[in-house]
């Protein structure tokens, strides 16, 4: 689900919604938005993509799963150097395409499977890449890329769906949801965190956040709706509730509770080591 925040980061994230006048109907890909820049994600203000990972001018930001490029969109538009890497290569031109206008000092694309990353040893010092892991046949070669190109020092920002939400779907999703080329494994916090330590780096934060997609999610495998226009009452009512949630007095601290419960995404960053 974090693949269709990436899609919205291109515009300004929505003002706070407790400044805003409730509207009869929600839009919940933007509410979804909004959800995540509480829980951390792409802030203006400081040139956190996540709380943690700081973009500058001097980054060469590498995006191993670029998607639809919300992610890498938010870094060009600090001026960092892109580099996009998808399987995808329909995705890939729409997001290099989508980057033409934004300051970014340069932007260089890959249509690969990262077996191998067609890229130089210590070649990026941010390398993200999010909702990814769960998809690919060999976790530990796909980490160990990653970390051959990053930069000693260089940070990482990784992300997997949570299994606190993806036990609440298992049997109620479509059965193409878990399996190829969808999510192939579930992984435990515990798992996640072997697997990055495994891989040579070095845990900085490990958290957790999303029980709003959490839960739109499950309506939405009831709803039967085309996720392209997920317009459904379940969906709609559902958007109208957690905005109001939000907008109540103890909105972020219920926010707060709910995502530890039953969590959308577990969200990693990590360095990689610098050696003498």
């Amino acid at each position: 689900m974090l693949s269709l925040l990436k899609k919205l980061t291109a515009g300004k994230v929505p003002e706070p919604v407790q400044h805003q006048t409730l509207p009869d109907k929600v839009d919940p890909y933007m509410l979804g938005l909004y959800d995540a820049t509480l829980s951390g994600w792409f802030n203006q203000q400081t040139d956190e993509l996540f709380s943690g990972f700081v973009i500058t001018p001097e980054d060469t930001v590498l995006d191993v799963g670029c998607g639809d490029g919300g992610n890498v969109h938010f870094c060009a538009m600090r001026g960092a150097k892109i580099i996009l890497a998808d399987i995808d290569a329909d995705k890939v031109e729409a997001t290099r395409q989508r980057l033409v206008d934004t300051p970014a000092c340069a932007v260089e694309h890959h249509v690969t499977d990262c077996n191998p990353l067609p890229l130089a040893d210590a070649t990026a010092t941010r390398i993200v890449s999010t909702e990814v892991i769960e998809h690919v046949d060999d976790p530990a070669q796909f980490l160990s890329e990653l970390v051959r190109v990053g930069k000693p020092g260089a940070l990482y920002l990784l992300s997997v769906p949570h299994p606190s939400s993806e036990d609440l779907q298992k049997d109620i999703a479509a059965p193409e949801y878990f399996q190829k080329p969808n999510h192939i494994r579930i992984i435990s916090e515990d798992q996640f965190k072997q697997m990055v330590t495994d891989a040579g780096l070095e845990v900085i934060s490990h958290s957790q956040y999303g029980f709003y997609w959490s839960m739109w999610m499950l309506l939405f495998w009831e709803a039967n709706v085309d996720l392209r226009n997920a317009d459904h009452p379940l969906l709609n009512h559902w958007a109208s509730t957690w905005q109001a949630v939000l907008a109540s007095p103890r909105g972020a601290q219920i926010k707060q509770a709910l995502d530890a419960v039953v969590a959308k995404s577990q969200v990693i960053i990590a360095r990689k080591p610098v050696t003498e």
